[in-house]
């Protein structure tokens, strides 16, 4: 739940909130029947505390009303597609979300988690086309990850590449300079990117 609360927020930041909801509630199903003004309340250090607060409690009584509880283990017998597809319906869930859910979690999956740094980068270097959205992006990208990484290591490729993205390809003024990808990149080396 910490990626539908955590949009445009900082990992530290939404991980407090998660665990302070947990210590309050004590349980997924009660932040569900809790009180929005109170869950915006206690997800105020987050970018836009109320569509966190709103998207949360969407996406658990969702979840709630299709399963009888938080519960997504009838996750692990699905294809990786329909389970992509499945939590991409829930309210809130988009592909990096339902990426980071099957890689991060004890699915343990071949997923990639893409995000806003991430994309840059792939776009800067030209594996992905300028204007692709994050769908996109992942379509591009899944195909190409070597077959022998696992889910972790798909998941520390995301957060180095995420790193990159925070430190030297930044949105505006990247510092191409003293990229360690610089040679390998488009934008770097001055070729004209993928559109």
């Amino acid at each position: 739940m910490q990626g539908v609360i955590g949009a445009q927020t900082k990992t530290a930041i939404s991980n407090a909130s998660t665990d302070a909801l947990l210590a309050r509630y004590g349980s997924w199903e009660s932040v569900a029947r809790a009180d929005l003004a109170e869950l915006q309340t206690l997800l105020g250090d987050q970018t836009f505390p109320t569509v966190a607060a709103e998207r949360l409690k969407a996406c658990l009584l969702a979840i709630m009303t299709e399963r009888g509880a938080v519960d997504m283990r009838h996750l692990s017998n699905l294809p990786d597609e329909m389970t992509m597809e499945w939590l991409e319906a829930l309210p809130g869930v988009g592909r990096k979300i339902a990426a980071g859910v099957m890689n991060t979690s004890l699915f343990a999956r071949r997923q990639l988690v893409i995000d806003g740094h991430h994309r840059r980068v792939m776009q800067r270097v030209g594996l992905v086309p300028a204007k692709a959205d994050t769908a996109r992006a992942y379509t591009a990208l899944m195909p190409v990850l070597p077959d022998e990484w696992s889910a972790a290591d798909i998941d520390e490729h995301h957060l180095l590449v995420k790193r990159l993205g925070q430190v030297h390809c930044r949105p505006s003024n990247p510092q191409c300079v003293a990229c360690p990808i610089r040679t390998d990149c488009d934008t770097g080396t001055g070729r004209t990117p993928v559109s």
